[in-house]
């Protein structure tokens, strides 16, 4: 699970418990002027994924780390899809993040408030 947070002009994404392990990253930090859209998937995990490197994915179970689909790199951190949101990015390492949050309606509206 991550932590969403607005410090300044960025996005902070914070990995927390054993996710920081499986994802093999402890927090990401996005300007907002490269946030696109954030939206909630509950059915993020059956989306395709692409290749796994560096990062741990167990299917249907657990997606953490980062995936490699269509030249694009992607992080996942989710385990419980009904709570993961998308967050779609430009001009950054990632194309997008893909989150599990404990409240995804908060999250979405402190993200979508500051970017636009």
């Amino acid at each position: 699970m991550v932590t969403i947070s607005i410090d300044g002009d960025n996005l902070m994404v914070v990995v927390s418990g054993i996710g920081k392990v499986l994802a093999l990253r402890s927090e990401l930090t996005v300007p907002l002027k490269h946030v696109v859209s954030a939206k909630l998937d509950p059915k993020a995990t059956s989306l395709p994924k692409g290749l796994k490197g560096p990062g741990t994915r167990v299917p249907g179970l657990i997606y953490a780390g980062t995936f490699h689909k269509d030249g694009e790199k992607v992080f996942w951190d989710v385990r419980k899809s009904d709570c993961a949101i998308v967050i779609e990015l430009k001009n950054e390492d990632f194309k997008q993040l893909v989150v599990e949050v404990k409240d995804p309606k908060a999250a979405l509206q402190l993200i979508n408030s500051h970017i636009g």
